[in-house]
C-alpha cells in the first residue's frame, strides 16, 4: 500500500513535466515549456512497497487549443538501472527526500502493475488518498481478455500517435503482446482488431467539463 505524504516537493511535478513534455515525440505544442495543469488521474500499489506508481493527467494550455496529456510516472529512492532513457528528472521530497521520477513505460514496476490491472489481479487506487480504491476506473475485458502473468517492459517506442511497450507471458516462444498508453488524451474507447482490454479513466477539461477515455490498452 501506497503511503500519501502531503507535503513539499521541489521542482514540483508539474514543473518537472513542463520541460518534458515539448521533447516528447507525442507533444502537440510549440513551446519549449508547457503551460500545465493537473487535470485527474489515478495511482497503482507497488507490491513490494518501494516504487510510487501514478498516472497522472495534465492539461497542456500553452498552445492555441489546450491539450491534455497522460504522463504515467515512477517515483524511487534510487537511480532505476538501465532506465535511462526514461528518467523525467529528480525533486526532493518534503519526507522521503530525493527521488527519482521516470517515464514510467521505461520502469518494469508500473507496466507490470497496468498488465496486472488489465488482468483483474490489481485495484486502482486514488491519486491523493491512501488506502483508497478508486471506483471510477474501469477495467475493460475484449475479445479472450487479459491473461494473468505478464512481464514488460520490453522493447519502448514513442511515436507521434503515443507509446507502444511490448509484453507477454515469460518463455522464449511466448507470444508478444502491445501495451499502448494513450499519450494525447481524447473521450472514448480503444477499438480494432486483437483488442484484449482497456482502462478508462477520466480527466477534468480547462472547462472544467468531464472528459473520459482509454488511458491504456492491450492488443494481441
Amino acid at each position: 500500500m501506497a503511503i500519501i505524504h502531503h507535503t513539499t516537493l521541489s521542482p514540483t511535478k508539474l514543473e518537472l513535466l513542463a520541460e518534458w513534455l515539448p521533447l516528447r515525440p507525442w507533444y502537440q505544442g510549440v513551446e519549449k515549456s508547457a503551460r500545465l495543469a493537473k487535470a485527474g488521474g489515478f495511482r497503482l500499489d507497488d507490491p513490494e512497497g518501494e516504487v510510487g506508481i501514478e498516472f497522472m493527467a495534465v492539461t497542456d494550455e500553452s498552445g492555441p487549443e489546450p491539450v491534455s496529456y497522460l504522463a504515467p510516472l515512477t517515483y524511487r529512492g534510487a537511480p532505476l538501472e538501465g532506465a535511462e532513457a526514461g528518467l523525467v528528472g529528480t525533486l526532493e521530497h518534503g519526507v522521503l527526500g530525493t527521488r527519482w521520477v521516470y517515464d514510467g513505460a521505461h520502469d518494469p514496476v508500473l507496466v507490470e502493475q497496468l498488465l496486472a490491472l488489465l488482468a483483474g489481479g490489481a485495484v486502482a487506487q486514488a491519486q491523493s488518498e491512501t488506502d483508497a480504491p478508486d471506483p471510477t476506473v474501469e477495467v475493460r475485458s475484449e475479445g479472450r481478455g487479459v491473461p494473468a502473468g505478464l512481464t514488460g517492459p520490453g522493447k519502448v517506442a514513442d511515436t507521434a500517435a503515443g507509446t507502444e511497450i511490448t509484453a507477454g507471458p515469460a518463455g522464449r516462444d511466448a507470444p508478444v503482446l502491445t501495451l499502448s498508453l494513450s499519450r494525447v488524451l481524447r473521450p472514448g474507447t480503444a477499438s480494432g482488431e486483437g483488442l484484449l482490454g482497456q482502462v478508462l479513466a477520466g480527466w477534468s477539461a480547462p472547462d472544467g467539463a468531464a472528459e473520459r477515455g482509454a488511458f491504456a490498452y492491450l492488443r494481441a
